[in-house]
Parts: structure tokens; sequence; C-alpha cells
């Protein structure tokens, strides 16, 4: 349950201190972590009958060995080289710190697996309550989940990078469902201010961009108050991260209250959407227009269908924006330089978007 590798960073630690020599393995004589070149493989027969009897230490052939028990069976077993008192005094101690660990690591174990059946709405109701009691977490207080896209990498662990972004919050928790997604269920106090929310995603995606040099995208659910609703902030943030997919490409943090109305087209059944788009493009279809009108039509609207602006962006005389968007109406119908038949255009943009990203996913 502990990684090898803490293991050994601990007793590297203890030998540091005391100088003396540690050997941690499991009950099978199977080394997992030690301070000593020695092969405890031929020792494996001492290590058995260690494990199969009812003495927690016993002093054979120069080493002192103790067991550390995980629910009263034993998990691990250490040994310190060295007959005197001193050797087993100190390896009561590393044991007793092996237990500690185990204690903590199996607690975040069983919060970690609470977290993940909360999450997928794993859970009835009334187990939601008493479980969390036993595990000491709070229900009304209020939490935000962070939903955290990457590319995975075995060399690259998202998870821990991301608990030392908040290694003092314990009533935070970090946890994975899948090689893609870690989720981050943090709780906001009081006098943090719900504007920190994306704050707080810009920290995480500086930070693993900036280790991990890799691109992420972060999406954030919103507020709530109940701990049954964490799943809702969870539903949430998945929908932002899907629909930023779609609408908002160029962005690496999406909020769910942020989506506009590309949240609303994201639920909308595709027959209605192909319907609505053949109307307005009287039978037509976003693929027909050219590379160059669509780029004008998406600059036209970042510049608030300012003519003089978007003309001055895209490095074109006004007189060849103007035209371009009368051979826009010719098309469609549709004039981008009046309001409504802006809104018109910009949905149809948006729905032909949707379509297209169900077409390949569906595939």
């Amino acid at each position: 349950m502990i990684s090898n590798q803490v293991l050994q960073s601990t007793i590297d630690g203890l030998k540091a201190i005391t100088r003396r020599d540690f050997t941690i393995t499991d009950t099978e004589a199977k080394v997992l972590a030690s301070t000593e070149d020695r092969q405890i493989s031929l020792y494996q027969s001492i290590i058995e009958d260690f494990v199969n009897s009812q003495a927690e230490s016993q002093l054979i052939q120069g080493y002192h060995y103790f067991k550390v028990f995980d629910d009263n069976v034993a998990e691990y077993i250490v040994s310190i080289k060295g007959e005197d008192e001193e050797a087993y005094r100190i390896g009561k101690i590393a044991a007793f710190q092996i237990q500690n660990l185990l204690v903590a690591y199996k607690e975040r174990y069983d919060k970690d697996n609470f977290i993940k059946n909360l999450l997928l709405d794993n859970m009835l109701l009334i187990d939601i309550y008493s479980k969390a009691k036993k595990l000491n977490i709070e229900n009304n207080v209020t939490r935000v989940v962070y939903l955290i896209d990457t590319q995975p990498d075995k060399d690259i662990n998202y998870v821990e990078i991301v608990r030392s972004i908040f290694p003092a919050k314990s009533k935070d928790f970090v946890t994975a469902v899948d090689e893609r997604s870690v989720i981050l269920v943090k709780e906001i106090k009081e006098k943090e201010h719900r504007e920190d929310k994306e704050k707080i995603a810009r920290m995480i995606y500086d930070t693993i961009s900036g280790e991990a040099m890799t691109r992420v995208s972060v999406a954030v659910g919103t507020f709530v108050e109940d701990l049954k609703d964490v799943s809702r902030s969870y539903k949430e943030a998945k929908m932002a991260l899907e629909v930023g997919k779609i609408f908002y490409s160029e962005k690496n943090i999406i909020s769910y209250d942020k989506l506009g109305i590309g949240r609303l087209i994201y639920q909308l059944p595709v027959p209605l959407c192909h319907m609505y788009v053949n109307e307005v493009l009287q039978g037509r279809s976003i693929s027909e227009f050219d590379e160059e009108t669509l780029t004008t039509v998406n600059k036209f609207f970042e510049n608030n269908l300012n003519v003089s602006e978007t003309s001055r962006q895209l490095y074109i005389h006004r007189n060849t924006l103007v035209y371009r968007l009368d051979k826009l109406q010719k098309m469609t119908g549709l004039d981008l330089r009046n309001f409504e038949d802006a809104i018109t255009f910009k949905i149809t943009l948006m729905v032909s978007k949707y379509m297209n990203y169900v077409e390949k996913t569906s595939y």
C-alpha cells in the first residue's frame, strides 16, 4: 500500500540520523527497501519463520526483526542490523514510524475510494453520510470540483503534482478515475471569494504545464454546499471540458457557469441541429464556405461587428471586407452588419461545430 519510494526515503532518513542499516520486506521476504547491499533472499527462511511465529520482534543472527501490522495481520517486516539494546530501541522506533505511515496511507486509500464512489454516484444517500462520518469528512462545507485533462505519461504522476499544490489542505481531495483525468475536490472557505475559483484553476494549469511540460485543460464545476452534490459539480466540470473542446478550443481553463450558449447547444438533439442549419443556410452546409470567408466572419464577431477594426486587424481595405460580407449575404440571405442576422449566423457556426464533433466522436 505504501510505495517503495516512500519506504526507501523513510529508512534513508532514519539511517542518516541513527547510522544504522535497515531493511523492509513483505511477509514473503521480498525486499521493498534497504540501506544495505546484503541479499535478503539468503534469509528467506528466517523471515518465513518469524512471520509464522507469535512474536512481534526477534533477534536472529545479528539482526532485530519487527512486524508491522495492518488490522492485526503482519504487512511488513522491518529489520535493523545490530544485537545491542540500542539497536532494539531504534528498530522499535522504525517499526512505529512505518506503522504510522501505513495507517495514514490506509486512511488516504479509504478516503480516495470514498471520493471516487461519490463522484461516480456509486453510493446510496444514507451510505454517503455514514461513511463520511467514519472518515471524518464534513458534510455541510462549500466545495467545487476541478477536472484536469492531461496527456497520459507513465513517467509523470499528475495526481502527486496536484497534491503538491495544496500540501497543507487536508480537507481537499485529489484522485483520478481514469488515466487522463485528475480530479480535485476543493473546499472553499468563507474567506475565499467566489472569484478565486478561476485563480485556483490558473494556478493548477501553470504548475502542471511548468512541471510536466505538456498541454492540459482545467474545467471547473459550480459550488455545492452538501457532500451529496459533489457528483453534480463533477458532472458540470465534465460537461465544461467537453463543451470547451467543441466551442472554446483556444481556452485552457473553462468554467461551467461561463459556457454561455455553448452549453445550450451541447444539449440539443442532433436531428434538430441539422434542421436548423438546413433552414438558415438554405440547404448549404458550413463546409461549403471557404476558409477566407469563415476567418473574416469570426474576426468580425470578435470585434463586435465593427467594420473598421476588423479590416484593420485583417490587413485588408474596408471595401474588401464589405465585399466579403455582401458575398455572404447573397449566399445566405443574412447581413452580418445587422445584429439579429449576425446572431443567427453565429449560432449556426456553433451548431455546425457541435454536429461535426458528434460525427467524429461517434466513430
